[in-house]
């Protein structure tokens, strides 16, 4: 049956509706901007070649298709990952101005840098049935077909992947206005050259994560004392700092000249930071554009 302009037009629309849903799956799901685009892009093309009027619950429906795809991308991944596996690769952050209210409403639900990290570990089923479910909220029933699994068995994989979750990425805290004072507190100690006043803002398990572009490793650090002092070392060549928003979160970006050469994501969890996440790589802090 040929599909008339007015159709294809009002399809688009209903698509549209549910883009931001799609999105956010597909982010979380992949980590990565540009890939969450091409699967929701894709997720498009699919439904414009099918009968839309056969399709009962066109959000489900759509979330199933950007499931299946994302799923495709991240076992594609994994089987062409050429770098060593203590290569340091964060996904890719949400930016937003730090002082605007705004951003902070529209980014409250999203996911934290260190979660994010934490995701990338687990194998793409787990991935999927943690992000749909937990996240999204869709019955295992649902998500069984996407994997391949029987409803029971994807549940236990959710269940491993929440497991790895919670004993890996710290909740943070919701407060703002206390996550930046504790970030305040660690810059002015870093810089200030303060161990002692750092060891008192940092979770004695606190975790460091450096990543400076494909062509280097990458840093680690773990542990009050290693991260404080890897802090006082690297505040020696710091930019100018900015509060901004990583990802609903409290974050800085250090610049110099006007130009980008850091950010700053950190979870502060009981009041200390429990991670800190920098972006060191010219090349994509030069695609950051901060949401005003």
């Amino acid at each position: 049956m040929k599909v008339t302009t007015d159709e294809k037009e009002l399809l688009a629309g209903r698509f549209a509706e549910h883009r931001p849903r799609l999105t956010a799956v597909a982010y979380r799901m992949l980590g990565s901007l540009s890939e969450a685009e091409d699967a929701v892009q894709e997720a498009w093309l699919r439904l414009s070649r099918s009968d839309a009027a056969e399709i009962d619950n066109l959000g489900g429906w759509l979330t199933t298709v950007v499931g299946r795809i994302c799923l495709d991308m991240l076992r594609s991944r994994a089987a062409r990952r050429e770098e060593p596996l203590q290569q340091v690769r964060l996904p890719d952050p949400v930016v937003a101005d730090g002082l605007d209210p705004e951003p902070a409403a529209v980014l409250a639900d999203s996911v934290g840098l260190a979660l994010l990290v934490v995701l990338d570990t687990l194998s793409p089923p787990e991935r999927l049935a943690f992000v749909l479910h937990d996240m999204f909220g869709v019955p295992f029933a649902e998500i069984a077909p996407i994997v391949g699994r029987t409803p029971a068995t994807t549940k236990k994989l959710a269940s491993r992947a929440r497991i790895r979750v919670r004993d890996a990425a710290p909740a943070p805290d919701a407060d703002l206005a206390e996550q930046r004072r504790v970030v305040d507190a660690f810059l002015a100690a870093a810089r200030g050259g303060d161990f002692d006043a750092l060891l008192a803002v940092l979770d004695p398990d606190v975790e460091l994560r450096v990543d400076e572009g494909p062509a280097l490793p990458g840093r680690r650090a773990r542990g009050a004392a290693d991260v404080a002092r890897s802090a006082i070392i690297g505040s020696r060549d710091a930019g100018a700092p900015r509060h901004v928003l990583v990802n609903g979160l409290a974050g800085i970006l250090e610049t110099k000249d006007g130009r980008p050469v850091a950010l700053l994501a950190f979870t502060v969890r009981g009041g200390r930071i429990a991670t800190i996440d920098i972006l060191a790589d010219p090349v994509r802090l030069a695609r950051l554009a901060p949401a005003r």
